[in-house]
């Protein structure tokens, strides 16, 4: 393979002096300039999901429940006997992670596994008793931090949001087809 030439591989953009040490760059914060009401709308829900995933983190850390594993209980609770594939489809995982998680939580008794009645080789997975109690432990401490999300939107302005972000999720997922 031949090499590009290089006036194609050279920057023609002049580089910027660099700042002095004394000098110092002040980055905004969350709310300022580009990270607020005038940046791209990618960037803030990007900057909003972090917020909320490191707030959830914090708010969890006591229970030894990760964000990530919250998100399995809670798939594992409304969907049961999903397969781990489709445990990270819903959570927006690799498979990898969740095999992890999986494994993590399967140890600590808050789930179960059964074979597939029909493909004895997909492994379906439910909650045990102990994983319920630890999933409503949860539970109790991120509806404390939604009500912190809806804090100041009336019940129109929420359902508006919500439809929002439903729509645009289903509306980007088709681009991947």
């Amino acid at each position: 393979m031949s090499r590009k030439p290089a006036a194609i591989t050279r920057s023609k953009t002049a580089r910027k002096a660099p700042v002095p040490a004394d000098e110092s760059i002040r980055v905004p914060a969350a709310g300022e300039g580009k990270r607020g009401e005038h940046g791209y709308l990618g960037y803030l829900l990007r900057q909003a999901h972090a917020a909320v995933r490191l707030t959830m983190e914090r708010t969890l850390a006591d229970l030894g429940v990760t964000s990530p594993q919250f998100a399995v209980l809670t798939m594992l609770n409304a969907y049961p006997g999903l397969s781990g594939a489709d445990v990270a489809r819903l959570t927006f995982l690799t498979p990898q992670t969740v095999g992890v998680i999986i494994r993590n939580l399967e140890r600590d008794g808050a789930i179960l596994m059964t074979p597939h009645p029909v493909h004895g080789r997909i492994q379906q997975w439910t909650l045990t008793p102990r994983g319920s109690t630890l999933l409503k432990a949860c539970r109790d401490r991120v509806i404390a931090l939604e009500k912190r999300l809806a804090n100041g939107l009336d019940a129109k302005a929420e359902a508006s949001i919500r439809r929002w972000l439903a729509n645009l999720a289903t509306e980007l997922q088709d681009d991947r087809a």
